[in-house]
């Protein structure tokens, strides 16, 4: 199992240099059939990683460039007359593939965006009076430029509570940035190949499954999402008025699979402290509400999550 997930970073790592916590978070959204929201400038080859991945995989990789002319039926597909045959018949849309890139999602008005959110939670599709399965596996991984507002549409916190994690992607350190130049203008970047297929990932999938997680970690995650929550309760009476609504549900039931996807890559059969606090940020940063008061303080989620890391103690 290792040597297969070692195998996919490397094929991957042929065309991406540096995020390798982005990479570990693609592998460890689609071994938790869930999705991915993604956050960064432009030019940091997020499309270029979701394609390399499902490359490495042997799956079907499809893009949307979202914009704000675009309809439902532009994502999901739609019901076309042929003249010839007198006939209806489903034009299957971009949806139908096993890796969609949602791109820059925030530029599509709220129909589209909620068309795409519903099919990442159903995993079908209607069109017309016939409701038909998307294939699995199945990810949607979104983009949102941070620095453009101009044109955009903000997902409503319900629609971003879909997502199992949110990543933020950072520039490259300068040897980074070095190495890409250096392949650029010499050997270049490698060809992704297939070195794995879904049968390895059902065999991640059921790995993962069965990773233990100990009755204090599961209380210790669930302390997490509660205290985002009711701060107060854990010493935490500053964070009370920058907090308008803690974090969902969801939130725990994502901490708890991607807690037990990230052990299993890291070749444990067991979840630790660690491992829940590696993804609390990504689970948990589009999911806490702040109010004007941290807003006008310029606290941002991320600041939030270290506190409460830090208020709660770990088994």
């Amino acid at each position: 199992m290792q040597q297969t997930i070692e195998m996919i970073r490397k094929e991957v790592s042929r065309v991406i240099v540096g995020h390798e916590a982005l990479i570990e978070r693609m592998m460890t959204a689609l071994i938790c059939e869930g999705h991915l929201l993604v956050e960064g400038v432009p030019g940091l080859a997020k499309t270029t990683a979701v394609n390399a991945l499902a490359k490495a995989l042997g799956l079907r990789f499809k893009r949307v460039q979202f914009t704000p002319d675009l309809l439902p039926g532009d994502i999901t597909g739609s019901e076309v007359y042929d003249q010839r045959e007198g006939r209806f018949y489903i034009k299957e849309g971009p949806v139908f593939t096993n890796l969609l890139l949602a791109d820059e999602i925030n530029r599509a008005p709220a129909k589209v965006q909620s068309a795409l959110l519903e099919v990442m939670q159903e995993r079908q599709v209607t069109i017309g009076q016939k409701s038909l399965p998307v294939p699995r596996p199945f990810m949607v991984m979104a983009t949102q430029n941070p620095v453009e507002q101009e044109g955009t549409y903000r997902l409503p916190e319900a629609q971003l509570d879909r997502f199992m994690m949110k990543v933020v992607v950072g520039y490259n350190t300068l040897d980074e940035e070095l190495e890409m130049v250096a392949r650029v203008t010499g050997e270049g970047f490698g060809d992704v190949t297939p070195v794995a297929g879904e049968a390895e990932l059902t065999a991640m999938r059921e790995a993962a499954a069965k990773v233990h997680v100990d009755e204090a970690v599961r209380r210790y995650m669930l302390k997490l999402v509660f205290a985002t929550r009711y701060p107060d309760e854990y010493g935490l009476e500053s964070l009370k008025e920058m907090i308008e609504f803690g974090a969902s549900p969801r939130a725990s039931i994502d901490l708890y699979k991607t807690s037990r996807a990230t052990a299993m890559m890291r070749g444990r059969d067991f979840v630790t402290p660690l491992d829940v606090a590696d993804v609390a940020f990504d689970v948990l940063r589009h999911r806490i509400i702040l109010g004007y008061r941290a807003e006008a303080a310029g606290v941002e989620s991320d600041e939030v999550i270290r506190e409460i890391l830090k208020s709660v103690k770990a088994p």
